[in-house]
């Protein structure tokens, strides 16, 4: 990025409030996404393939800190040069269906809090496959592409406030060790949500080890029954925005 962008950045005029919102285990189903992945590793190239794809996949989520999909592909096929017909698997990850794996409601969410806020994808990924998840499944039309991808987004909120300057900040997530580090740095300028959706939202030890967020929800289509001011109850910018009411408005 140029020192002239960086300054525009700098010198932006914040937002009363911008709401991040995830993509894995909040918008998107995850879970059955890689339930596929194995179904049609199996069916395809065998038990012993989808077991040793998996192994490798976990190995890097817990270096990464990030399921890296195409990662773990490209390390199996070292490990198995000649098996030349594993090439066609990539083709099934980059084209996806990933619309077909959207919670109910979730892009009516978007809208929604599009119609209250700035409204910012937060995720962390590799740098090909979560942005075309995010691009296939709609997500990023539905908030006119503003998107950010960190390889560890609790480490870039520097970067984030300084993209997206705001009075106020809503972060909607599964994870709450990620909504825990935001809050341990952002304190009451942010209020956090967790959707119970997804093995880390609903892992016992996960949610035994970690606060609850200010907001915890059943399913991301939840939000729509919820009035802004349930997202401000750590903020005074309610009432300097006039931004208290359901059905209040702002242009994105």
């Amino acid at each position: 990025m140029t020192n002239t962008k960086q300054a525009k950045l700098v010198k932006q005029a914040a937002y009363p409030v911008v709401f991040l919102v995830d993509v894995d285990d909040t918008l998107l189903d995850n879970d059955r996404i890689q339930k596929d992945l194995q179904r049609h590793l199996e069916s395809e190239y065998g038990q012993a393939c989808r077991d040793r794809y998996w192994v490798i996949q976990e190995d890097l989520m817990k270096k990464l800190g990030y399921r890296d999909y195409l990662g773990a592909l490209q390390q199996y096929r070292v490990e198995h040069p000649h098996e030349v017909h594993l090439l066609a698997m990539s083709s099934f990850l980059l084209d996806y269906p990933f619309a077909d794996r959207l919670y109910p409601k979730a892009l009516d969410v978007l809208a929604r809090l599009r119609t209250r806020g700035r409204t910012v994808i937060l995720s962390d990924g590799d740098v090909v496959f979560q942005p075309r998840k995010v691009e296939r499944s709609g997500i990023s039309a539905a908030v006119d592409g503003e998107v950010l991808i960190y390889i560890h987004k609790e480490e870039a909120l520097d970067d984030v406030r300084r993209r997206y300057p705001a009075d106020h900040y809503v972060l909607i997530d599964d994870k709450l060790r990620i909504l825990d580090a935001v809050r341990k740095a952002w304190g009451d300028q942010v209020t956090t949500v967790c959707p119970r959706q997804g093995n880390f939202a609903n892992d016992p030890q996960i949610v035994a080890a970690f606060p609850a967020a200010d907001l915890t929800i059943e399913h991301i289509g939840d939000l729509l029954e919820h009035g802004f001011a349930d997202f401000m109850e750590n903020s005074q910018c309610t009432e300097s925005s006039g931004l208290d009411s359901k059905h209040s408005e702002v242009k994105q």
